[in-house]
């Protein structure tokens, strides 16, 4: 896989290519494909091909289907190196540069995937709910995202599986423009106003409909706007696209430190978490698809074992020896900020990869507190995660 802007574009056999589209499935992802009604953010990713400066078209592109028929079809013809590629684990990561999914990148820097005698690439994703999608395609072997889309896939009759349990804690803040501090004290002030998500479905998006419901605003009252993270966010921000959103370090301290926007609600920890959404919220996590798992229990447990071994790591060191072994770009210019909102939010980790008591059942009331395709219908909690792999772990 190489990059294009945020997206990502599969190279096959032959240079033919299958690109990320959307849930309809009808063309790429983009902000305008997201939003239909509203202009893109000046500076905001597109799937462009640099070289072409034209959007990638379907009729271009060979589906995954074919793809991976064709990959598997190599594999049988050229013996031992395709058998070596087809060894390969493929993990996206919704956001590597997130400090919430450090863990994965971590666990690559500390050679731990290469220990348990795993060839992993991880890949990067604008956003979780991209992440789900190369997923469900197969396109991937497993997700470094939130819990909550195990639970939400569900209900749409798709069984995923989270194996390791990276925080206890969303690790997300929602951030207020400074210019509208004034006028918006609480989240019922956000009536009418517009609220920056990563991206429609995401994470992100789950949250900032539970903030609005809890505080008294329907749907209608308030508006969603995928800008992703980072620059874009920040963008979105400062050109006052979006009064307020939903972002994590080091985005956090990016703006709060320009002065661009302020803390409104902070979901770093389990405490302050606990006194937002009423319980424990895991949310960061290592998840599959149950049929994958049900035929790699050897490959899941190796990855589990790499995995808890750096959530243990990083309980027995400081942000500041954490953040060294990071790669610079993350820093986003400003290593000491990046420290700090490290040691800021380090407690939302868990130190063994365990899902935490009652967790599943906070997540599953979130949901069910605004999304209608969950009221009233029954989820088995305990089919969306298991404990098993992380028991184990050695």
């Amino acid at each position: 896989m190489r990059p294009i802007g945020t997206a990502w574009r599969v190279t096959g056999l032959g240079g033919s290519t299958a690109s990320i589209y959307d849930r309809r499935g009808e063309r790429p992802v983009t902000n305008d494909a997201l939003t239909p009604h509203r202009p893109m953010i000046p500076g905001a990713p597109s799937l462009v091909q640099p070289s072409l400066g034209r959007p990638v078209r379907r009729k271009a592109t060979l589906s995954r289907r074919v793809l991976l028929a064709a990959v598997a079809l190599s594999s049988a013809l050229l013996g031992g190196s395709a058998a070596s590629a087809a060894d390969k684990i493929s993990i996206i990561v919704g956001g590597m540069e997130k400090q919430i999914y450090l863990p994965a990148v971590l666990c690559e820097k500390l050679g731990f995937f290469k220990e348990q005698g795993l060839d992993v690439e991880l890949i990067n994703s604008r956003a979780g709910v991209e992440a789900e999608n190369e997923l469900l395609a197969g396109a991937v072997q497993g997700v470094v995202g939130f819990y909550d889309h195990t639970i939400d896939l569900q209900t749409k009759g798709k069984s995923i599986t989270a194996i390791v349990q990276f925080s206890q804690a969303p690790g997300e803040v929602e951030m207020l423009s400074t210019r509208h501090a004034d006028d918006v004290k609480t989240p019922a002030d956000l009536k009418g106003k517009t609220l920056g998500v990563t991206g429609l479905g995401s994470s992100t998006d789950f949250l900032s409909r539970f903030i609005a419901a809890r505080a008294g605003l329907k749907d209608g009252e308030f508006s969603l706007l995928p800008v992703g993270a980072g620059n874009t966010f920040v963008a979105a921000i400062k050109q006052d696209q979006i009064q307020a959103g939903m972002t994590t370090e080091p985005t956090v301290g990016q703006l709060i430190k320009m002065g661009a926007a302020k803390v409104m609600i902070d979901l770093r920890t389990p405490e302050k978490t606990n006194e937002a959404l009423g319980g424990p919220y895991p949310a960061a996590s290592f998840y599959v698809q149950s049929a994958w798992l049900d035929t790699h229990k050897e490959d899941a447990q190796k990855l589990a074992n790499a995995l808890v071994k750096t959530l243990r790591w990083i309980k027995d060191h400081s942000a500041a020896e954490i953040a060294d072994r990071m790669p610079k770009d993350y820093y986003v210019g400003d290593k000491a900020l990046y420290v700090q909102g490290l040691a800021d939010g380090k407690a939302m980790f868990t130190p063994d990869g365990k899902m935490p008591a009652q967790g599943p059942e906070t997540v599953l009331k979130v949901l069910q507190s605004f999304n209608r395709n969950l009221q009233g219908k029954t989820v088995d909690l305990s089919k969306t995660y298991t404990s098993a792999f992380v028991d184990a772990a050695r």
